[in-house]
């Protein structure tokens, strides 16, 4: 189903990339955009396998990940409402080198490289747009990559926390408090994420606890001090306490 004919609110509205756009340059985009639900468990796209498309998350909630040579699967970040993978695959023409699977029921909006690039072509705003959202991807590689080696676990989960945090579809927006999240996974991925144990995380969680920092109900942390978790994140990037 296109996107310009779906009953759902454009997805191309929710993408930062595609901010700024004029209407007509919208409706252009939503006119090559197709709208396809997946169940919980599918997978949207698999690595190795050709993949042509930009894939933008409409509703639900997406895994990415990797596999090792011996079989392991490495989690490298989570899609929220508005986030999007394929880009590279697409861009290269390439296999794609992750798996994207629907951790919750939802609707992915896809782009197909033979219509999206004479697009990104055509328009200077969408291609800036573009390249700035790509770079911005990078630099959050780049930055948790160095947290991994320079950080201890206490400031990689409270980095980690606050980057769900800034995802509105972690914030559970139905809690009367508005600084509740509910954690994307288990707390073994979790830990794994931030290069740690499942104890060890828990743990950390309990120490954070003590502190009053948050409030733990088994995956959901209630953020009781925003302030400290945001100090505790940045120690070590050259930021000042």
């Amino acid at each position: 189903m296109s996107c310009s004919s779906c009953s759902l609110s454009s997805c191309v509205q929710l993408v930062p990339v595609f901010k700024g756009l004029r209407d007509t340059e919208v409706a252009l985009i939503e006119g090559i955009t197709e709208s396809k639900h997946f169940r919980k468990g599918s997978l949207v796209c698999v690595e190795g396998e050709p993949s042509d498309s930009l894939f933008v998350l409409h509703s639900g909630l997406i895994k990415l990940t990797q596999s090792s040579r011996d079989g392991k699967e490495h989690i490298l970040r989570f899609l929220f409402p508005g986030d999007y993978c394929g880009q590279f695959s697409m861009l290269k023409n390439t296999e794609s080198y992750v798996n994207a699977e629907m951790l919750e029921e939802g609707t992915v909006c896809c782009l197909r490289r033979e219509q999206f690039l004479p697009l990104l072509a055509g328009n200077a705003t969408l291609a800036y747009n573009f390249l700035l959202s790509m770079s911005e991807q990078l630099h959050y590689a780049e930055d948790w990559a160095g947290a991994m080696h320079m950080l201890e676990v206490e400031q990689r989960l409270a980095k980690i926390l606050m980057y769900f945090y800034s995802k509105d579809g972690a914030v559970l927006a139905q809690e009367a408090h508005p600084r509740k999240i509910l954690l994307p996974a288990s707390k073994k991925e979790i830990a794994a994420m931030i290069g740690t144990t499942a104890e060890t995380l828990s743990r950390k969680l309990n120490l954070f606890a003590k502190w009053k920092w948050i409030a733990v109900r088994k995956r959901v942390i209630d953020i009781l001090d925003l302030d400290a978790l945001i100090r505790m994140s940045e120690i070590g990037t050259g930021r000042k306490m």
